[in-house]
């Protein structure tokens, strides 16, 4: 029996490709030597689409496939797939919501741990050899932190359960307030920023979140301010961070996207 035609945009874990083949026909398409050939080969019989956001899920590119079902994104974020115009065609978007909110918590602290008590910097001071020639500088304490968190979904509470092992306090700005958390709500993210030295992004990308943390934000954060980031790049305006940190308007980020 012929099994129906997938395309594969990038590269994924070997099991989750052996998983794949045992159902389809895969069509790997970062190996094509020509990917417009074997697009259009793909027109008339492709059913769905493997992403990982390696390629951007557009309407011209699902639109080449008459037949297309489903396209399935490998990890949380979909930003990357136009799902409103895929739900209008009827075709059905799935991701992998929660499989990794506990780990994207950790790395949240392991940066703010890395940031505040400079272990990087450290590491590299040891390797050199400089710690014989003098100690490094006192680094700060995760004690004069507070964090505000942007988006306190499932994985910024997971993140302030943590902080609160750390007896750091908590606030939070999202789209709006939450009766049933025990932290305090801003509804201005610059509000939130001027009372934090810690600005911790978790929120998802989108129109509706783009570069929403700018200039104006960074600037409230101030020279003390550091800004963590385990959402989207694209909830922070890059030139602006750039430019923040070169002038010190904060004084350092932890980025993970």
């Amino acid at each position: 029996m012929t099994k129906p035609d997938l395309l594969m945009t990038g590269p994924m874990m070997q099991t989750i490709q052996d998983q794949l083949a045992q159902r389809f026909t895969v069509h790997k398409l970062w190996l094509a030597e020509d990917k417009e050939a074997l697009l259009r080969k793909l027109a008339p019989s492709l059913v769905a689409i493997a992403s990982g956001s390696h390629v951007a899920c557009d309407p011209a590119l699902m639109g080449r496939f008459p037949g297309l079902k489903i396209v399935s994104s490998f990890g949380v974020g979909y930003d990357h797939i136009d799902a409103a115009w895929a739900g209008r065609n009827g075709i059905v978007v799935t991701n992998t919501p929660d499989v990794l909110n506990e780990e994207v918590a950790d790395t949240a602290l392991g940066l703010l741990l890395c940031t505040v008590r400079e272990l990087p910097q450290t590491d590299r001071y040891l390797r050199a050899g400089k710690w014989l020639e003098k100690p490094y500088p006192l680094s700060g304490t995760l004690r004069d932190r507070k964090v505000g968190i942007l988006g306190l979904g499932r994985i910024g509470k997971a993140i302030a359960r943590r902080l609160e092992a750390f007896n750091v306090p908590v606030v939070y700005h999202g789209r709006s307030e939450q009766k049933d958390v025990p932290y305090r709500y801003y509804a201005s993210l610059v509000e939130m920023a001027k009372d934090v030295n810690v600005l911790l992004i978790v929120a998802p990308g989108g129109a509706s979140t783009s570069k929403i943390v700018n200039r104006e934000v960074l600037e409230a954060l101030g020279p003390d301010g550091i800004l963590i980031n385990v959402g989207r790049g694209s909830v922070v305006d890059e030139a602006a961070l750039v430019q923040a940190l070169k002038a010190k308007t904060i004084r350092t980020a932890g980025l993970d996207v």
